[in-house]
């Protein structure tokens, strides 16, 4: 059975950050294997039960939810190493929790990574005008300053996909899209081709794989970061259905927005109470929590082949 943890307490493990999901700590060099010590360049990231909409942390958490997040990132690193090396170590989260810690609140739900410098910029990949792309499509023409063809409906397929990158916006701020010329200018040259062509290698084979297990990834967004040498690795999460559009192939119709594997359940259910979008968030029925559980979980098990429970 799954766990449910809404927040990590890890007494002896300095706090870095604590998001809107994950709980991020600094991992001492005395809790490292031998080989690993000296470095000083560890964290361990706790993927939490937490869920945040409109950009609001809601009261109620989703039991399993870290854990399911969690397995899909690892899956997918695991699944991706081979085109782009990505934040994991190897080390076993046992191996760094505190004294007295249960491992089993932890090891399906955290990870021992490297600790890189983010790189101040969201990578998104779009197969399908959709969300914030369609809009901006349907204003101007265009998405990140792409130009697209006339006459695209929504949730239909380009030809090919695109790369439309986005400030990271602070907390309680709202991403905006911009074009690759003013990525350019913010990350450099060479960085940004980097990014680029490995976001889209990234999107193609995670579109190829999902597509032949009966989901469509209509889009979905990379964390790249950079080590002291300046080599480039994806982080944080990776293809979970809180960082990309899935869409179920059998329920998807050009002209609608297709439903998602994702907390759409809960925006929706939002959307139809008497609240403004700011904190506090409402208490969430049973039945939205485990309706949305359980959309997560087809999503681990059709992608990952792994059952929660």
């Amino acid at each position: 059975m799954s766990t449910t943890l809404t927040q990590a307490e890890l007494s002896t493990l300095p706090l870095r950050h604590r998001g809107k999901v994950r709980d991020v700590f600094d991992v001492p060099d005395a809790l490292l294997p031998a080989e690993d010590r000296g470095s000083g360049d560890h964290l361990l990231i706790v993927a939490t039960d937490r869920l945040s909409a409109f950009d609001v942390v809601l009261p109620d958490p989703i039991p399993g939810k870290g854990e399911m997040l969690c397995q899909i990132s690892n899956f997918w690193f695991e699944k991706t190493a081979h085109l782009m090396p990505n934040h994991l170590t190897g080390i076993p989260v046992a191996a760094v929790l505190p004294a007295g810690v249960d491992p089993a609140a932890y090891e399906q739900r955290a990870v021992v990574t490297r600790r890189l410098k983010p790189v101040p910029v969201e990578a998104i990949a779009r197969g399908y005008v959709i969300g914030s792309g369609w809009k901006d499509y349907q204003r101007t023409g265009r998405i990140s300053g792409i130009r697209l063809p006339d006459g695209l409906r929504q949730a239909e397929q380009l030809a090919e996909p695109i790369f439309t990158p986005s400030t990271k916006a602070a907390v309680g701020e709202h991403d905006e899209n911009i074009d690759f010329d003013t990525m350019v200018r913010t990350v450099g040259a060479e960085l940004a081709e980097q990014i680029r062509d490995a976001t889209l290698r990234l999107y193609r084979y995670a579109a190829e794989y999902a597509s032949a297990r009966g989901i469509l990834l209509a889009d979905t967004k990379f964390e790249f970061g950079t080590d002291a040498d300046g080599r480039l690795y994806v982080m944080d999460e990776m293809l979970t259905p809180d960082s990309s559009r899935y869409w179920p192939a059998d329920e998807y119709q050009v002209g609608s927005s297709p439903p998602s594997y994702d907390k759409q359940i809960v925006r929706d259910w939002l959307e139809t109470q008497d609240w403004d979008k700011t904190p506090p968030g409402p208490r969430l029925p049973a039945e939205v929590i485990e309706r949305t559980r359980a959309r997560y979980a087809d999503a681990l098990q059709k992608l990952a082949g792994i059952s929660i429970d």
